[in-house]
């Protein structure tokens, strides 16, 4: 049976630079989906052109719009980079560019070009969820962040935030607090 092998982790959006290059429908979308996750995100989209979904979304973020085809000057300053252009040997050389300076890329819809891959994700409150598929199936975690969100309370986030100020009352040493936390938690996940 393959195997997923992807570590996830959750980035602290605000602190980063992110640039997407394209301006098609890929481009906004990648856009959407970062500023719904992470509204605070400072990013850059370089393209010739721009759909009018992405002006009006530009204006709900921190998002610079350069009217411009990709030069390598662009993923200067940058951590992470999304290629989505409709041209594949601008993706490949984005691709290269970053490569060589060290520089997270993904570029879209071609998997060995990806250094991450931008799954489903499910958000209540302080709880989110990432899910992937390992680049296989995005209509499946489109189905999967559906039903998560379906399922997981609305409520979720006052547990959250209970449990938090619980912790901060916890008298003992780490594992104590962590054996404590499991039990008073354990009927959460009991069927």
């Amino acid at each position: 049976m393959e195997r997923n092998n992807l570590y996830p982790i959750f980035l602290k959006s605000k602190n980063l630079n992110f640039l997407i290059v394209g301006g098609g429908f890929v481009a906004e979308e990648k856009l959407s989906f970062l500023l719904k996750s992470s509204p605070e995100a400072k990013v850059t989209m370089v393209s010739p052109m721009f759909r009018q979904g992405t002006l009006d979304l530009s204006k709900k973020g921190y998002v610079e719009l350069i009217q411009d085809r990709y030069q390598k000057i662009y993923i200067e300053n940058k951590h992470i980079v999304i290629a989505t252009t409709d041209v594949p040997e601008v993706n490949v050389q984005i691709w290269k560019d970053c490569r060589a300076e060290a520089k997270l890329v993904n570029v879209a819809d071609n998997p060995p070009y990806c250094d991450f891959y931008m799954g489903g994700i499910v958000t209540k409150g302080n709880v989110k969820i990432a899910i992937s598929t390992n680049g296989k199936s995005p209509t499946t975690a489109k189905r999967l962040r559906q039903f998560f969100e379906e399922v997981i309370p609305e409520n979720i986030d006052d547990l959250v935030k209970n449990l938090n100020k619980y912790r901060k009352t916890i008298k003992g040493n780490f594992e104590e607090k962590v054996q404590k936390l499991n039990e008073f938690t354990k009927s959460l996940v009991e069927k």
